[in-house]
């Protein structure tokens, strides 16, 4: 374990997959998650079997994957550690079909903190609540660990029953290969908060919003669509590339100085103290739960707002423009392939 930072670190030498032996591990879901930790932790040695509904169409997948598959409730009834890596809509359903058959000592485990966080799932006080959730889609998560490399992950224990629940999710952890990377220690409300503000003020609503902008902007002004794709999003992922491997000041220091200075002095005349203000907002309604009861309430609707906001964003210009010029990429059927693999492991049952 390293102290050089706020929270926690730990790596492969502070974990000890001991805690896991004799021990079944049952993963809920074989979706985008479901199936990189179930084949990883059968490959660390890990006794693993799959809960999936009898009619799920990933059965099949699971058994070519040469694993072993029952219902939910079946898999959580063998399991001493439950890894419930279905969506989170699904969560309390699920749970409440295996709450029933889960015994006091056992681990019920998690990837995202939201059902615990805002108490749709309220577990019994006699098992333990942690949470091991790597920094990473899952078909990277199963690629790095195949490749020997590790997913960077975070680690939480909500509820400790047995007094080792720590080490038993630093043992899971280690076994998926996320302490070959590192793995920072959090807290539910902590992990919960930033990955949903996260999601909505940067990563998917504010960057998606701001490409939209710029490239409506560009194609009001009569520049031809093509070059507003390539400007706004197309060379985004170079910058991106750049901020992940050395931070902004990787990023600086490799684009021209005329990009440098045009960055710095007309950057925060578009993201302003507005923008930082409504950020803050946005912040508020994670942490008071509006965000999370407007999402349950939509979801008990049937998803109206969801389906039409998903379809006008399909539809946006930005969108067929895209799709044309991908196609013409050397990359491009490498990326169409690479897009295949994802889908497969995408929709969790």
């Amino acid at each position: 374990m390293t102290d050089e930072f706020e929270n926690p670190l730990y790596y492969d030498d502070d974990a000890d997959e001991s805690y896991l032996d004799d021990k079944t591990v049952a993963v809920l879901g074989y979706g985008s998650q479901g199936h990189a930790h179930a084949q990883n932790l059968a490959d660390s040695g890990v006794d693993v079997v799959v809960g999936l509904r009898e009619s799920s169409s990933s059965r099949s997948a699971v058994k070519a994957d040469g694993l072993r598959v029952e219902t939910p409730k079946q898999a959580a009834k063998e399991a001493d550690l439950v890894s419930v890596l279905v969506p989170d809509t699904v969560q309390p359903a699920v749970y409440e079909e295996i709450a029933p058959v889960m015994e006091a000592g056992d681990t019920l485990q998690f990837a995202h903190g939201f059902n615990i966080h805002y108490g749709q799932i309220e577990p019994s006080e006699d098992v333990n609540v942690t949470m091991v959730a790597p920094k990473s889609p899952g078909h990277l998560v199963r690629r790095n660990y195949e490749n020997d490399e590790g997913t960077p992950g975070l680690l939480a224990v909500n509820q400790d029953a047995t007094g080792d629940a720590h080490d038993i999710g630093l043992a899971y952890a280690k076994a998926i290969g996320c302490t070959r990377a590192g793995v920072v220690e959090t807290t539910f409300r902590e992990e919960t908060e930033t990955d949903l503000f996260g999601e909505q003020a940067v990563l998917c609503g504010g960057v998606t919003s701001l490409v939209k902008q710029g490239y409506e902007t560009l194609v009001d002004a009569g520049y031809s669509r093509e070059m507003a794709y390539f400007e706004c999003l197309n060379e985004l992922k170079l910058i991106v590339d750049l901020m992940y491997e050395g931070g902004l000041g990787e990023m600086w220091d490799s684009v021209s100085d005329t990009a440098e200075y045009g960055g710095l002095t007309r950057g925060d005349r578009v993201v302003d103290d507005s923008a930082r203000e409504r950020m803050e907002e946005i912040l508020e309604e994670v942490q008071d739960g509006t965000f999370a009861r407007q999402w349950i309430t939509e979801n008990q609707a049937g998803r109206p707002s969801y389906k039409r906001l998903r379809h006008a964003e399909k539809n946006h210009d930005i969108e067929a423009v895209g799709e044309d010029l991908r196609a013409l990429f050397a990359w491009g059927e490498e990326a169409e392939t690479e897009e295949k693999e994802k889908t497969r492991t995408t929709a969790d049952d």
